[in-house]
């Protein structure tokens, strides 16, 4: 993939956005060995010819360090695996994902790769009721979900103080029954995660088992396809929850509860193992990011 590929544009109804075009890619999520599919027909990302649609509607900017931090840290999940060949079922990966209640699929998950600008234009509500939750996944399953609430118990998003207070409120106490100094635990390079307060919070439980930006081991960026919540979790469950057409905040919320708790640990066992297969194909691309969902 080249190294001059640029971001895309996204901007909200009512900017003064001439023929707005909104694209929907067909996006397929494969659940375990089970397709699920949703979006419109995948012809409508066909225009985009030096355009590969990873997910759907989003594109950010990627540069050969990205590639080059991507391919050390699978080389280095490679060799802990060498070593402890049950090291990546040791890892909690987490990650937060925003749901919108008119069912507006905008997965902050969604990115589209290019090499050129091809001029892609989102329609999003200007003011949309939303959750935002937040869920760690691995092996033994899942914890969470978690939602931001603020003192009053109204939705809200997350900063870092919301942030270490899920940590330490809710995640740290969920670890009680976990055996702590055998897990590692993994986050994305968002600013309310690598506060200082926060990646000394976390440095507290986990120590150097840490996989995150100032941690011991750095997350690469730009690496949706290799966070299991990202390529995989937030989809299929976003494929659920609106099944029944949620009218209140309060019935989505339900919803989001019902399905994560329906999944299977034997799911994510098959979940972890699709994560190390996705290795090989990085290494050999040097970084690249994958050209589908597996």
């Amino acid at each position: 993939m080249s190294s001059s590929l640029v971001p895309l544009k996204a901007r909200r109804v009512g900017e003064g956005v001439r023929d707005v075009k909104s694209v929907e890619a067909k996006t397929s999520y494969r659940w375990c060995g089970v397709a699920v599919s949703n979006g419109a027909d995948s012809s409508d990302g066909d225009r985009f010819n030096s355009c590969q649609v990873i997910y759907s509607q989003f594109g950010l900017a990627i540069h050969q360090n990205h590639h080059q931090a991507r391919r050390r840290f699978v080389e280095w999940a490679q060799n802990e695996i060498a070593v402890v060949p049950d090291f990546h079922k040791r890892i909690l990966f987490s990650d937060e994902a925003h749901f919108w209640l008119n069912g507006y699929v905008n997965k902050q998950n969604c990115r589209i790769w290019s090499e050129a600008n091809p001029r892609v234009y989102v329609e999003t509500p200007l003011h949309p009721e939303k959750l935002t939750v937040w869920c760690a996944l691995w092996a033994g399953g899942i914890i969470g979900p978690y939602f931001f609430k603020n003192d009053e118990g109204h939705n809200v998003t997350v900063n870092g103080d919301r942030y270490r207070a899920m940590i330490t409120n809710f995640f740290i106490p969920e670890l009680n029954n976990h055996d702590v100094q055998k897990l590692w635990f993994q986050q994305d390079g968002a600013t309310c995660h690598t506060a200082r307060a926060t990646i000394g919070l976390l440095k507290d439980t986990f120590g150097d088992r840490l996989i995150s930006h100032f941690g011991l081991v750095n997350w690469p960026p730009r690496s949706c396809d290799l966070t299991p919540l990202d390529y995989l979790l937030w989809g299929y469950v976003k494929s659920l929850v609106y099944a029944n057409k949620p009218q209140t905040l309060d019935h989505l919320e339900d919803n989001i509860r019902r399905v994560i708790a329906d999944i299977r640990p034997q799911m994510m066992e098959k979940v972890i193992e699709n994560w190390t297969s996705r290795f090989d194909y990085i290494r050999a691309s040097c970084g690249s990011h994958m050209p589908e969902i597996i």
